[in-house]
Parts: structure tokens; sequence; C-alpha cells
């Protein structure tokens, strides 16, 4: 029996400690992969690529009181240097101005085209309402707040244009609020965990997730598999797996820029992650009985890294309590945890991250410039946010397995930051 529990005490050490070593190092060699298989290519990383043609694209945006930021977005897609889009903004029933900034900006100009849902629908519902109203194949769809860059719509055409098996194309967020350390950690965690997923994960097949505050569609595609689902928290993870369970294709494309605000405190960070997390757990539930035929083989790797990180949240937390359990109990030897802070696996830990966003700053500074200057910020990153991550996990597994089936996901106010840059 002792030495049963000192395997089990042992297993779950390890696995606490050596599954973030692991998975950084699979994310490293991926992203490295992938540089040299498609970005190493380009000859000129600053010219946007000349297509053999440029079909009509909808350019949607969902906003729900959006006052304070969707004159500034809509004038940053006015300027794009794309030669056939428009501008389609549908306000979801706004309590503030919003409204009429919309009617006012599409007075002025030609492109914008506005609707207006009497009652709040949620974004899922406005992004349905968007596509459909849209008489071109190809539909760009970026939040309310977001800043645009003028060549993306470009970038991720290309890759519609190449192949027809293409249904999405995700683009490259990058972070505006930097006045806070969390907000300067975001920079670098967008580019060193999120960035290098993506790149990781398409090289092994298939993408776990396009970014919903930049993405673009083949709208033959979105009609295929029924649009966005009106019932997921996040309505991003859904509609990625809805067309990679069909067979569609999806890219990752890190030129097609978007500068996007995100929160700059403890507790608008923690409710965004907790919701990013709810609706990962959603996913995995509502499709993990589909994924057995051998044809969808390539989206086993997503789910089983997804769900080894809930695994690891919640072991984790065991190994915590074991330890706060050992100061007021006499533990048996295989459970008893002398420290949650690891020796030398810490350090290794510790050095391995560092690699990690020296590699993906090294990708990403062709991007965006300056980036090195936020590298040794993210030592806070693994204290702080592997803390959050492992929490919201442990956390969000309950509510979506408690969730009302069908209920309609609607839109939350987020912390937006505190002073946006560019």
């Amino acid at each position: 029996m002792r030495e049963l529990s000192s395997i089990i005490g042992n297993t779950l050490l390890n696995f606490a400690y050596y599954y973030p070593l692991f998975m950084a190092f699979l994310w490293m060699i991926g992203a490295i992969y992938y540089y040299f298989r498609w970005e190493r290519r380009l000859n000129n990383w600053d010219d946007p690529p000349q297509l053999d043609h440029y079909p009509a694209v909808s350019v949607i945006v969902p906003c729900f009181n959006e006052a304070d930021n969707i004159s500034e977005t809509l004038q940053s897609l006015l300027e794009l240097d794309y030669p056939d889009y428009d501008i389609i903004a549908i306000n979801d029933g706004s309590t503030d101005q919003t409204c009429a900034i919309l009617d006012t900006l599409a007075a002025e100009h030609a492109k914008i085209r506005v609707v207006h849902l009497v009652k709040n629908q949620g974004k899922a519902m406005a992004l349905r309402m968007g596509s459909m109203l849209s008489q071109a194949e190809f539909l760009v769809c970026i939040d309310g707040d977001a800043l645009l860059d003028r060549h993306a719509v470009t970038w991720m055409m290309q890759h519609f244009v190449k192949s027809p098996r293409v249904a999405g194309v995700t683009g490259n967020p990058r972070i505006r609020t930097r006045s806070t350390l969390i907000g300067k950690i975001q920079v670098g965690e967008f580019s060193a965990i999120l960035g290098l997923i993506k790149r990781a994960q398409r090289i092994y097949g298939r993408i776990f997730t396009m970014s919903g505050v930049v993405s673009a569609f083949r709208k033959s595609a979105l009609q295929q598999v029924g649009y966005w689902s009106l019932d997921m928290v996040t309505e991003d993870i859904d509609i990625s797996w809805k067309l990679q369970m069909s067979y569609w294709d999806i890219r990752y494309e890190p030129h097609a820029l978007c500068w996007i605000l995100m929160p700059e405190t403890l507790r608008g960070l923690w409710k965004q992650r907790l919701r990013w997390a709810q609706g990962g757990n959603e996913v995995l539930m509502r499709y993990a009985g589909n994924l057995r035929p051998w044809p969808r083989r390539r989206m086993w790797p997503v789910y089983i890294e997804y769900f080894s990180s809930i695994v690891w949240a919640y072991t984790m937390l065991t190994v915590i309590l074991l330890y706060f359990a050992g100061m007021v109990v006499v533990m048996p030897p295989g459970f008893r945890v002398e420290s949650i802070i690891p020796t030398w696996p810490g350090v290794v830990l510790g050095l391995a991250c560092l690699l990690q966003f020296a590699i993906s700053f090294a990708l990403d500074h062709r991007y965006e410039k300056g980036l090195f200057k936020y590298y040794f910020v993210m030592i806070w990153y693994p204290l702080a946010f592997w803390l959050l991550n492992m929490c919201t996990s442990v956390v969000a597994l309950p509510k979506a397995i408690l969730k009302d089936r069908g209920e309609r996901a609607r839109w939350r106010t987020e912390d937006r930051g505190i002073h946006p840059g560019r």
C-alpha cells in the first residue's frame, strides 16, 4: 500500500512539473518547423502578396456598447489596402451612443452599411446576420474595438485564392493596452503562447481556435456547418471545430495583424480567462463523441492537448491541497509534498520558459518591432498567469458541465485596458 501511494504521489508531482516543460518544447519545435516550412520562404516581409484575382470581401463588425471605440475601428477599415470590399456593422441592441455613431459614419461613407438589432441577441447572432446580409463569398470578422492592419485582408485572402479547401484564416492579434505590468505580460503571451501554439498546431494538423477578434471565412463553408452556434460561450472556438470536423482547412496568417484591447486589471483578466476556459470545455464536451472516425484523426492532437491542460490544472490543485494538508496532518509518504516550489525542475522550467519567449520574439519581431524590450518582464508570466490559468480551468469545468444546454450566449462587458496605444 505504501509503495502504491508513493507511485501515485510521484506521478502527480512529475506530471505537474514536467507537463508544462513538455508542451513548451513541443510548441517551440512546431513553431520553428512552421517558420522553415512557410515563413522563411517569403522574400519580402513587408509587401503583401500579389493575388491572381481579388474576390469581393465583406468586413463584418459586430458591436455592443462600443461608443468609445467603434469610430476608430471603422475609420481604420476605411483605410484598408484592398480593391473590393464593403463594411457591415451590426449594432446588437446597444444602449449607449453606438447607434448614432454608426448612422453618422454610414451617412458619410458609402462603404459602410449598418444594421440595428432592436434587442441584444449575442455576438454569434450578430455575426450570422452580417454574413447573411453580405453578397460576398468571403468575410473578414473583427471586433468593434479592434484596429485591422491595412494589408491584413490581402494576406488572409491569399489562402482562399490558392486553395478551395480553406474555410477560415485566423490572424495575428497584437496588444494595444500596455500601461500596466499585466498589459505588458500579455504582449509576450500573445506572441510566445498564442502565436507559437497556432504555428505548432498548424504543423500537426488542426488549430484549436481561430482568434474571434480577427478571422476570415469562406461563406459557403459557414453555410454548410450552420454558421456560429448561438449557445456557446466562445463562438470562435466552436466555429473552428465545426469547420474542421466537417473536413475544412483552417490556416494561421501571422502577417494579418490586428491591434486589440485587453484587460489590464486582475478582475478583468479573471473574467476573460474564465470565459475562454469555459468555452473550451463546452467545445470538448460537445464534440467528444464525434471524434472517433479515422478521417477525423487530425483533430485528436488538439483535443488531447486541451484535455491534458485541464488534467494538469486539477493535478496542480491536488498538489497544492496536499501541501497545505501536510501542514496540518501527517500525510502518507507518497502524498507528502515538501514544497510547492520545485528546486532544480523549477530552474529547468524557468529556463525553458525564457527560451520559449526568446524564440517567439525572434519569430514575431518582423511583424512588430521592439518586442524584445518586454523580454525580462516575462519572468513574471509563469508565476502569475500559470496560476491564473490553473484556477480558471478548475472553476470553468463545473460551469461548463452545469450550464443549461441551449442557453443563449450574450455579450459581456470586459475590461478594455487603461491607455490604449498602437
